[in-house]
């Protein structure tokens, strides 16, 4: 290894099993020689300390033109054929460029013609809008953006071609407009004061409107489109070839496309992505104003901001972190006004006051459900821990209240919820498995090229000895898995839900130079110039079984049915995702059950596989997932029918997944004046409630629960 890295490296791999987590980020400020500099200390960083590297020679120089040439036209309308051909050149000059042995010049060439030719595209479409479409011709365009079909599409070989291609993506654009406007005309044209507006009305007023969008985003995207932050790209492109989650920040980071809206000021609690040149809504904060509205969904797009009644700002086109400036506020209270379109195509207006977002509206909490036994159901949406202040929030000790809270009610059985719970703090796992296990090892961490190590629970206590289920989804990864994994290895509880999202390795930041400002590990103060950080990966996980989460991640004893499903989210998903493997397993004993483990599952099964509900769920994403990637009609007649077909299938999905009857759901007595205290505080707990009681799936795995129990309470008698 090289001894600039060496000390870096080697404090790093031993603090790193503390902390697993996923940032991204982009920017910086560097002329071509501090790029070289970057690019060659970047190379030497993958080859020597990646988990598992991939040789930087020719063939990952093809890969990085393919893929760079991707990041900059993905949806395949500003480069020519001609253009592609000639950057063949660099198919074998890119791994060069990155191991210094030549001069940076692919990146010149590639960006240089980018930024020529999407100055010529940007003037197609001001002509192009300028005259009526005819929306009765029968015509049809493809607007997947999926990564895996790109390769399926030839770039335009001529300017007509691309010309036509941009055709019919604004004419898509216009269409979806008109079929909104004229929807919205049919809807409210016996009401009072309704203006009526002629079909040719509509129509040229949908294209004012995405002449604006385009007017924006294309400014927006030559704005963005400086040669740092395309630089910036271009190393990303690099070391997320490595696997998703090694990324490189540049000293300033300019621009975050996952910038939370919360915090220390006021904002709704969101957060928000960039989705194919669309500023979508990432996740929800719990207890913030949107989740408590219960009106903004994950996937929505936004397209419009205004402040109170003010006339709202159309955001199409709009930088995520120009967004958040509009949504932001200084005052609680006040009113931000979201325009969204939903997944389904709806369009609604939706009116948020702001807040600010409290830390603790994302601790653990927990409820009792009533029904055939006394289950305590435990909700607990990352594995946090403040490390700033010693007594600060630590989810296992909060857990760990939670549970002495239960035992106290007499619940029969637990139900953690680890859904949407993307992770957090690995020592935190181990404490929290141990709650319910006596000592020993909770997972194994590898580094490369060393023999594995056991992270173990040293406390012979257990907190609690009674059934036990873990409810688990797509978006649960990481430490999320290592509990899950090690509840299912040791038998000592059964998961449920779907196949968790397979993140099984683990980063760190690395300075490119730690001699700069700043950056120095031994707390100098020197001057040398900063060239940024590499977040690396440098361990993977793996189950006291032998298996790695990576890849496959846990697959639950009960699957049920998820409307998510086939979104193609997962990491196994990803080209670039690092492989699944095993390695020995830990000497560990497994916990013995009260209960017949198969028995239970294949109650469970039976009772998932004869439940319309799931029945239909699962129909209607598999339906929409063969309907991902089709080409739309441009004729209004077709258009609509389709979009329709689309929209009732999503409201069939709503309706099928919420509970016709409705569990019965109460606060532990303990909790109560604490809940009731002021309104903010009952009104969070009643939406909690609400979400908990109407939930198909907490309702299932209550169904396996009252199994366990009732095999348990069997066992005894007998």
């Amino acid at each position: 290894m090289n001894k600039k890295f060496l000390p870096v490296i080697l404090v790093l791999v031993a603090a790193s099993f503390f902390i697993a987590f996923q940032t991204d980020g982009k920017g910086g400020d560097n002329p071509k020689s501090k790029n070289e500099k970057i690019l060659h200390d970047i190379g030497q960083l993958l080859e020597q300390g990646h988990y598992s590297p991939r040789k930087i020679d020719d063939d990952f120089s093809k890969l990085i033109l393919t893929r760079f040439e991707s990041e900059l036209d993905g949806d395949i309308g500003v480069f020519l054929q001609s253009d592609i051909d000639s950057f063949k050149k660099y198919e074998d000059k890119i791994d060069d460029e990155i191991n210094g042995t030549s001069s940076l010049e692919s990146f010149y060439t590639i960006t240089d013609t980018y930024t020529k030719r999407l100055d010529e595209v940007s003037k197609f479409y001001p002509v192009i809008l300028s005259q009526p479409f005819d929306f009765t011709v029968d015509e049809n365009v493809n607007v997947d953006d999926k990564d895996e079909n790109k390769d399926k599409v030839d770039y335009p070989k001529t300017n007509d071609e691309r010309k036509e291609i941009w055709r019919k993506r604004i004419k898509y654009m216009v269409l979806t407009r008109y079929a909104d406007m004229l929807d919205d005309r049919d809807k409210n044209k016996d009401k009072k004061d309704f203006v009526f507006k002629a079909d040719s009305t509509l129509e040229r007023e949908s294209r004012e409107q995405v002449k604006k969008q385009l007017d924006r985003y294309m400014t927006t995207l030559k704005n963005h489109n400086t040669q740092d932050e395309l630089f910036s790209t271009f190393v990303n492109t690099i070391t997320n070839a490595m696997d998703p989650h090694t990324d490189y920040f540049p000293p300033v980071e300019a621009r975050s496309f996952d910038e939370l809206i919360s915090g220390s000021f006021f904002g709704i609690g969101a957060q928000l992505k960039e989705d194919d040149s669309k500023i979508k809504i990432a996740s929800l904060i719990t207890g913030g104003p949107a989740w408590k509205s219960g009106e903004l969904k994950v996937g929505d797009e936004i397209l419009k901001i205004g402040e109170g009644k003010n006339e709202p700002v159309d955001v199409t086109g709009y930088d995520v972190s120009d967004a958040v400036k509009l949504i932001r506020g200084s005052q609680k209270g006040s009113e931000v006004r979201l325009t969204v379109r939903r997944i389904d195509g709806t369009v609604k207006v939706i009116a948020l006051q702001r807040d600010q977002i409290k830390l603790d509206d994302t601790f653990a909490k927990s409820v009792i459900i009533n029904g055939e036994h006394k289950i305590g159901y435990i909700y607990l949406p990352e594995f946090y821990v403040d490390f700033e202040r010693p007594d600060g929030a630590k989810c296992s000790e909060d857990v760990a209240r939670e549970v002495t809270k239960l035992k106290a009610e007499n619940v029969e059985g637990i139900i953690i919820d680890l859904r949407e719970n993307g992770g957090g703090s690995l020592p935190e796992v181990v404490k929290m498995v141990g709650l319910f296990i006596p000592d020993g090892p909770v997972c194994q961490v590898k580094s490369k090229d060393e023999k594995p190590y056991e992270m173990k629970d040293p406390d012979k206590n257990i907190l609690y000895t009674g059934p036990l289920t873990v409810m688990v989804d797509e978006n649960s990864a990481s430490a999320s898995e290592i509990f899950a994994g090690a509840i299912q290895d040791y038998k000592r509880g059964l998961i449920v839900g779907t196949s968790t999202y397979g993140k099984g390795t683990v980063q760190r930041s690395i300075p490119l130079n730690p001699e700069a400002e700043g950056n120095d590990m031994f707390g100098g103060n020197t001057k040398a110039e900063d060239l940024g950080t590499v977040k690396l990966t440098l361990q993977k996980f793996y189950r006291i079984s032998g298996g790695s989460n990576q890849l496959k991640g846990v697959i639950p004893d009960v699957v049920i049915p998820d409307r998510l499903e086939y979104t193609k989210s997962r990491e196994k998903d990803n080209p670039s995702a690092l492989g699944w493997d095993e390695i020995p397993k830990a000497d560990y004993t497994p916990w013995i059950p009260t209960y017949s483990t198969n028995a239970v599952v294949q109650t469970a099964e039976s009772q998932v596989n004869n439940n319309e509900n799931f029945n239909l769920i699962k129909q209607d994403a598999q339906w929409l997932d063969s309907e991902s990637d089709k080409d739309y009609s441009l004729n209004l007649t077709k258009f609509r029918a389709e979009t329709k077909e689309i929209k009732d299938v999503y409201k069939q999905m709503d309706s099928v997944s919420k509970l016709q009857k409705a569990l019965d759901v109460k606060n532990i007595a303990v909790d109560v004046p604490t809940y009731t205290a002021d309104k903010e505080k009952t009104d969070k707990n009643k939406q909690f409630i609400n979400h908990v009681k109407d939930d198909i799936y907490i309702d299932e795995t209550v169904k396996v629960m009252n199994n366990m129990i009732g095999q348990g309470n069997t066992a005894k008698a007998n």
